[in-house]
């Protein structure tokens, strides 16, 4: 691969990357400061309502191509980072994409398991006890995405330094 191709393919994975890190950063900021703050002031039953809608929602096609597609793009980074002209953004693509791990870890650990957990608790109209199903998982995801907001943002922080360091 010529020197411009390879320079040319190191930026525009680095680039779509960052941008796949700085959506999901984003979208675990916007839940820990706006969604489930407002979420904290309606009743039982409306929060499990809620948050059962958002939890199918977000099941897409957009939300996935991101969450997962972007680790192609940040793999392909780091392969193409290994030469000699790309080292000095490595140790940061590197450390992007282990953050950008543990937040995927936690999510498929903690958070989604209390989704589901929420989705099988019964139909809507018939919840015997929704004030034990919203304390049995809103204080654990509340904290657990607060860990994602950060994660995923030092990811994104990690490959803005990277693009920086590349230019």
């Amino acid at each position: 691969m010529g020197e411009t191709l390879m320079g040319a393919a190191r930026e525009l994975t680095l680039g779509l990357a960052t941008l796949g890190f700085g959506l999901m950063a984003g979208l675990f900021y916007t839940f820990a400061v706006a969604v489930m703050p407002a979420l904290r002031g309606v009743d039982d039953r409306a929060f499990v309502d809620v948050m059962r809608r958002i939890n199918r929602a977000i099941l897409n096609r957009w939300f996935l191509s991101v969450y997962v597609g972007v680790l192609l793009p940040v793999v392909a980074a780091a392969a193409l980072h290994v030469p000699a002209g790309g080292r000095a953004v490595l140790p940061w693509v590197l450390a992007g994409l282990l953050l950008y791990l543990v937040m995927f870890v936690i999510t498929g650990g903690v958070n989604v398991p209390l989704n589901n957990r929420l989705d099988a608790a019964g139909d809507q109209a018939a919840l015997t006890d929704p004030v034990a199903v919203r304390r049995s998982f809103e204080a654990t995801w509340v904290r657990w995405n607060v860990v994602r907001a950060l994660t995923s943002t030092g990811a994104f922080a990690c490959l803005v330094v990277a693009l920086l360091v590349s230019a």
